[in-house]
């Protein structure tokens, strides 16, 4: 027997809202977040397979995160850091290489930590 993963929760400290944090990614990822969530709910999850889960904690985050997502996009990567910068994420760390190889490691608005590598087409290429 194995195990699954059910949900990669990520914790949201004030002033960030766990829903306003779920909104993010349900647009980064173009997945809804669940339908019964609201705006003032200690736990919103965006739909997906493994879930997102975002909780309402207590403390700030105080050091890199151990652990992060790495988004391959369908558009180049470049063209997704744009789109995920216009939706509030912020460029944390950019390891673009001049031969077109690398990464950008972005925050969301609450300061969790993401890679945005190339695409398949740009890897392919």
């Amino acid at each position: 027997m194995t195990s699954v993963i059910r949900n990669v929760t990520f914790d949201v400290a004030a002033p960030y809202e766990p829903y306003d944090i779920a909104q993010f990614w349900g647009h980064v990822l173009g997945l809804p977040v669940h339908p019964e969530s609201r705006a003032a709910d200690d736990e919103v999850s965006v739909e997906g397979e493994p879930r997102l889960l975002f909780i309402r904690v207590p403390e700030a985050k105080s050091v890199k995160n151990r652990v992060h997502l790495d988004l391959q996009p369908d558009r180049t990567r470049d063209a997704e850091v744009e789109r995920l910068t216009g939706l509030g994420a912020q460029v944390v760390d950019d390891q673009r290489r001049v031969d077109g190889t690398g990464w950008v490691v972005l925050a969301d608005p609450a300061g969790n930590e993401f890679c945005v590598e190339r695409s398949a087409a740009e890897r392919a290429g």
